[in-house]
C-alpha cells in the first residue's frame, strides 16, 4: 500500500456551481399531469394491502382517488389525518419495502403505483397553498403535557395532543426542532429547508411551545417534568453512537457519520465543508449510505462503504444500496475493521483502515485470516446509535436491549410516562414508525387525561 504524502482533507473540491447541482432534489416532483396519470393506475382496492403495510395506516386508495379527481386538498387531508409528517415520510420512507412492495400493480405488472411520489405531490400542494392549515384545535382541556424530543415521534405526539385540546411543551437539545429530519438525513432528500417548513405547519395549529437547547441531565429534571405536567412523552431518539472498539479510533479524520451529516445539513455554503480525497465509511445502514453518497457529492475522489456481513444483512434497502453504487460508492462486504493506521509523517491523522475478512461458520462471524488495507484520509463510523443517557435508568425506567421498554401504546413502567421513536425498544428505526408511536401515545395520553 502506498500512503499519500500528507492527509488530504480540504474544502472546495468542486467548482462553486457544482454543489447546488449535486445536492439538488433526489426525486424530482411530479407535474400535475404526471400525478393524474399515475393516480389513474391505482385500482382503488378494497381493504388495500398498501394501507395495511403503512405503519401509520394512511388510506392510500382514498388519497390517490382524490388526486385523480383533482382534489389535492382532500388528498392531503386523507394523508395528514393519519400521518402529520406525511410530507417528510413521502420523501424518506422506504416505500419499496412497505406500501409499494404490496401494491397490486406491482404483482401484476412489476411496477407499483408511485405511492410515495403521489403522497408528496398532495402534501406539497397543500403546504404551498394559500390555506395550508387543515385542522383546528378542540376546546382547551386545561391539561398540559411535556414532550422530550422534537423529532418525528415527539412532533407527531405534540400535534395529535394539540388537536385534542391539550397544551404541549416540547423540549429539545438542538437549536432547531425536527430531530433526524433536520439533522440526520441526506441533504438531497430534504432540499429547500423542507424539514423546517413542515415543523412550522405543525406548530401553526397552536397550543405547542418548543424549547430548544434543553438537555436531560438529571433525575431531578425528569421528576420535575412528571410533577409539573399531566403527562410526559419521551421521544428523544438515540443520543450517542456505537464505537468501533479498535486501536487509534481517536485519530484526526475519524468521526461519526451522523455528526458529519448533521454538519453538512447545517452548512449553508457546502464549498466550505472539508472532505477527504479518500473516504471510508464503516456500516451498512441508511446513515452509512447517506454519508458515503454525500462524501462523493462533495468531491471525494474515492468512497468505500464497508460492511462486516453480506448484502442481505444490510439494513440499508436494496434501493439505497443501488443509489450509492450509481453515485460512485464502492460497497464491500464481509470485512470487519481491525484498526486504524496513523500516517507515518502526520501521526495524529488517519491514513488507512485495516480490515479482517469474515465468513460465517456455524452462523457466527469468523475471521478468515485474510487482511485488507484501505487508504483513507477520512473515516466515517456508521455502526448504529444507542440511548446513551444514564438518567433514564437512574429514574427507574425499565430498559430492554438498551432502549425504553413500553407496551403497545408506548406506556412505560413509570406512571404517566410514555415513550416512542428510536428510543423505544422493539422498533424498526423508521421515521414513519416514529410518527405512529407518537400518534398512538398521544391518543393513550388523551384517554387517560380525559377518561375517554
Amino acid at each position: 500500500m502506498s500512503l499519500p504524502p500528507s492527509p488530504d482533507v480540504r474544502p472546495g473540491r468542486l467548482p462553486a456551481l457544482a454543489y447546488a447541482q449535486h445536492f439538488a432534489d433526489a426525486s424530482p416532483r411530479l407535474t400535475p399531469a404526471q400525478a393524474v396519470l399515475e393516480a389513474e393506475r391505482c385500482l382503488y382496492c378494497f381493504d388495500a394491502p398498501c394501507a395495511t403495510a403503512c405503519p401509520t395506516h394512511i388510506e392510500v386508495p382514498s388519497f390517490i382517488k382524490r388526486i385523480a379527481d383533482g382534489n389535492l386538498r382532500g388528498a392531503a387531508r386523507a394523508i395528514l389525518e393519519a400521518n402529520p409528517l406525511g410530507g417528510m415520510c413521502a420523501r424518506v420512507c422506504p416505500t419499496e419495502n412497505l406500501c409499494e412492495a404490496v401494491c397490486v400493480r406491482h404483482t401484476q405488472e412489476g411496477t407499483p403505483v408511485a405511492i410515495g411520489r403521489l403522497q408528496r405531490h398532495a402534501v406539497d400542494a397543500l403546504l404551498e397553498s394559500a390555506r395550508p392549515q387543515l385542522f383546528t384545535r378542540a376546546t382547551t382541556t386545561g391539561k398540559k403535557v411535556a414532550v422530550l424530543g422534537a423529532g418525528p415521534a415527539g412532533l407527531a405526539c405534540a400535534h395529535t395532543l394539540a388537536r385534542l385540546g391539550h397544551d404541549v411543551v416540547v423540549f429539545d437539545a438542538h437549536a432547531k426542532a425536527g430531530g433526524l429530519n433536520e439533522y440526520g438525513l441526506a441533504r438531497y432528500k430534504t432540499p429547500d429547508n423542507f424539514a423546517q417548513r413542515e415543523v412550522q405547519w405543525l406548530l401553526d395549529i397552536g397550543g405547542i411551545e418548543i424549547r430548544t437547547n434543553w438537555t436531560l441531565e438529571s433525575v431531578a429534571q425528569l421528576n420535575a417534568l412528571r410533577q409539573g405536567y399531566d403527562a410526559l412523552f419521551l421521544g428523544m431518539g438515540l443520543r450517542s453512537t456505537h464505537q468501533l472498539g479498535v486501536p487509534s479510533e481517536d485519530l484526526d479524520g475519524v468521526m461519526d457519520a451522523i455528526a458529519f451529516i448533521a454538519t453538512l445539513r447545517q452548512t449553508k455554503d457546502l464549498a466550505t465543508l472539508p472532505v477527504g480525497r479518500r473516504v471510508v465509511v464503516i456500516g451498512g445502514g441508511m446513515t452509512a449510505v447517506d454519508a458515503a453518497v454525500q462524501s462523493k457529492l462533495l468531491g471525494a475522489e474515492s468512497v468505500h462503504l464497508v460492511y462486516r456481513r453480506g448484502p442481505a444483512a444490510m439494513s440499508a434497502s436494496v434501493a439505497e444500496q443501488a443509489w450509492a453504487q450509481t453515485h460512485g460508492v464502492t460497497i464491500h462486504h464481509w470485512l470487519a475493521p481491525v484498526d486504524i493506521l496513523a500516517h507515518p509523517d502526520h501521526s495524529g491523522h488517519a491514513s488507512a483502515v485495516r480490515f479482517a475478512r469474515q465468513s460465517l461458520v456455524a452462523g457466527k462471524l469468523t475471521a478468515t485470516g485474510e487482511i485488507e488495507v484501505m487508504p483513507a484520509d477520512m473515516v466515517l463510523k456508521a455502526i448504529g446509535q444507542q440511548l446513551g443517557n444514564p438518567v433514564l435508568a437512574q429514574a427507574g425506567l425499565t430498559l430492554d436491549g438498551g432502549r425504553i421498554a413500553t407496551d403497545a401504546t408506548g406506556a412505560t413502567n413509570l406512571r404517566g410516562v410514555w415513550a416512542g421513536g428510536d428510543c423505544r425498544a422493539g422498533g424498526l428505526d423508521l421515521t414513519v414508525e416514529a410518527v405512529e408511536h407518537g400518534k398512538q401515545s398521544a391518543l393513550a395520553i388523551h384517554a387517560q387525561l380525559t377518561g375517554a
